[in-house]
Parts: structure tokens; sequence; C-alpha cells
């Protein structure tokens, strides 16, 4: 076998039509496009119409509700947290917020506040944590720890 004797095989390959060169070549004229009108045209817009019939995406039931400016908050599991007390990047001893989880690089941004999910392991005796949601296990287990979890926007939100 020699380079110059390689070749692909039979139809492995196959090269593309070129439209709109002239009528021999079986796509001139129009193109493949039809005649006339605006699917003939560039830029067509027409995904979902179906020739004045009510297309089906509006036919069909709506469901639920969308909230229209919805919160987005941090979940944060409480072994992430514990890793980075055992790291040295978070005091126990001081309130640990979304500021200070930023800080020891927990979370990347604060968005609308921070929720604990309880995940793993938490052995820190005596954190404070001051969130804006907490799941019932998490505050299960900080207060197991001997800390105590502060919600604020749940408080406000049970008295009104």
């Amino acid at each position: 076998m020699r380079l110059n004797n390689l070749s692909d095989n039979p139809g492995a390959s196959k090269t593309r039509t070129r439209i709109g060169r002239g009528i021999g070549s079986g796509k001139g004229k129009t193109g493949g496009r039809g005649g006339k009108g605006q699917t003939a045209r560039s830029g067509v817009a027409i995904n979902g119409f179906e020739g004045g019939q009510m297309p089906l995406h509006m036919r069909m039931p709506k469901r639920g509700f969308n909230v229209p400016n919805p919160r987005h908050y941090n979940a944060v599991r409480l072994d992430r947290i514990q890793a980075a007390i055992d790291a040295g990047k978070l005091d126990a001893s001081a309130v640990i917020d979304a500021q200070a989880l930023v800080a020891a690089g927990v979370i990347r941004r604060v968005k609308d506040g921070v929720r604990l999910i309880n995940a793993g392991s938490f052995t820190a005796k005596n954190a404070t944590f001051d969130v804006v949601h907490a799941s019932a296990g998490a505050v299960a287990a900080i207060e197991a720890a001997g800390g105590k979890v502060d919600m604020p926007e749940a408080k406000a939100s049970a008295e009104a």
C-alpha cells in the first residue's frame, strides 16, 4: 500500500448542491424555494404559523403561573459551610450571612438571599446564621450543634 493509492470508499463524501447556478444544475431559477411569496425571500419568520389557522401552541390550555419578578436564592449545603469553617475561611463565632459566605468563597455572589439545606454533617459549635430560609433539617442540625438560625424575612411574612 502506498500513499498515492489511498482513496475514500465510493459514496463516502458527497459534494454539496450549489443552488441558483442555472437551469442545467437542476436547482436553478428559484433555487429550490418554489415561487414568489414570503418563504421565497430570506429572513422568513413563520415558525408557529399554520396558514391562518389558530396555531397549536395557542390552542392548547395553559397551566400554572409564572411569577413576573421571581427571587433567586443561593442554596448552600451545611457540609460546604462546615468545610469552610474547618479550613479557617469562615469564623463560626461571628454571624454567618451572605457577605461572609462570599468572602469565604462558599458562594460566588449575593443574589436575593441564602437558603440553607441539610446535607452532610454539621458540627460547628455556637454558629449563628442570618439567612432568608433554612430547611427544617438544616435548622435541626444547626440547633443540635448548639447554634441558632435567624430568618428575619420569614418572621416578617408570618406577622403580615
